[in-house]
């Protein structure tokens, strides 16, 4: 594609989104059929504390798949606190009869734009995306809030080497300001390029504090996806409905949470389909993660505007990984679209965070989506 059809097609993607109409209507309640089938391939387990170029393999939080090459790109949410901040790259064989073991080819450190390494908790990354354009990574990172700090979250530019590209701008409602803004560990997280490559979609994992509170067995949350153009500022910014924390924990209640670890672009072209995956986990029971096909169409624009009476994103459940046959669900918090099937079918590929914990795995599992 050349430059100028490029510019064309953000322009494009971008009069699409800004003049849309706003809407304000009640809350709608998400759509429960299921949609397309989903059947399991198979998993692989990588071995823990695996050791590659001195660096210990987990917290896997993000994968993506370049075509290209057949390779997967997976980053650490380590915030330089074991090793440098930094990603990996593998080879998966994923198809018909299952996935193949995981081979860990490389790694890198994500470096500042002085060309250093991180320094200890001064950074979370969260989400790694390829750039369709230019083969350059785009990442995402939470940012801190505590109560002599704040951060902003971002999103960071590297090339493949690990060096610093640049920062996209983030949205007002985003930074960390003393009332206002994310959560801790709530902040921006998901990320997806949609529109061919124009467009690049976030989303925090939570409410902004704004926006009410956080998920409970009995009420679900409000979260935020964030549409803008590849370089540009934030275009639209759209209200997803998060589902209720699944269970009460034990023996102490009140110790569950739930909210977005993901999204992906569902169409190639069309930046309003989405599937979005929220992952819960409730202390002494466990993860459940949910799969959701998410229609940002209809929704109401709320860029710089409280949720209010909002139309929220419509979402209909893809697959609950509970339903597969997976003998253990852990942290799943990446997902990726692989290779095709000869059967025609589209592979997801998923990752789990072990938290760099013994008693937690990282998981590599691959789905068949008809």
């Amino acid at each position: 594609m050349s430059s100028r059809s490029r510019r064309i097609l953000v322009a494009s993607c971008a009069l699409a989104f800004v003049s849309a109409p706003a809407v304000t209507v009640p809350q709608a309640a998400a759509d429960p059929a299921v949609g397309p089938s989903v059947r399991l391939l198979g998993e692989q387990v990588i071995e823990h504390d695996l050791n590659i170029a001195g660096t210990t393999v987990g917290g896997l939080s993000g994968i993506d798949y370049q075509e290209r090459t057949g390779e997967y790109v997976l980053i650490s949410d380590d915030g330089s606190e074991k090793d440098p901040a930094r990603y990996y790259t593998a080879h998966v064989t994923v198809g018909e009869n299952g996935v193949g073991p995981v081979t860990i080819t490389g790694t890198r450190p994500l470096l500042t734009s002085t060309g250093t390494p991180y320094a200890p908790k001064s950074v979370d990354p969260e989400e790694i995306r390829v750039d369709p354009w230019t083969g350059d990574y785009f990442w995402t990172q939470e940012g801190v809030r505590t109560e002599t700090v704040r951060a902003d979250p971002s999103v960071r530019i590297a090339r493949p080497d690990g060096t610093f590209a640049g920062d996209l701008p983030i949205p007002g409602d985003e930074r960390m300001l003393p009332n206002a803004g994310p959560r801790q560990n709530l902040a921006l997280e998901g990320a997806t390029f949609a529109a061919g490559g124009a467009l690049f979609l976030t989303s925090v994992e939570g409410p902004l504090l704004g926006d009410g509170p956080v998920a409970t067995t009995t009420s679900g949350a409000l979260a935020r996806i964030t549409v803008q153009a590849r370089f540009g500022p934030p275009l639209a910014q759209y209200v997803y409905p998060l589902d209720p924390v699944f269970a009460e924990s034990r023996p102490e209640p009140g110790l569950g949470t739930n909210g977005i670890s993901s999204i992906l672009a569902a169409d190639p072209l069309d930046p309003t389909e989405l599937l979005v995956l929220e992952r819960a986990y409730v202390k002494g029971v466990g993860n459940k993660i949910r799969i959701y096909e998410a229609d940002l169409g209809a929704a109401t624009n709320v860029l710089d505007a409280p949720v209010g009476a909002a139309r929220p994103v419509a979402k209909r459940l893809l697959v609950d990984l509970a339903d597969v046959g997976l003998a253990a669900i852990d942290n799943i918090e990446g997902m990726t679209w692989g290779p095709r099937l000869p059967s025609g079918e589209r592979t997801l590929v998923l990752v789990s965070d072990n938290n760099f914990a013994a008693g937690q795995i990282t998981q590599v599992i691959a789905l068949a989506v008809g």
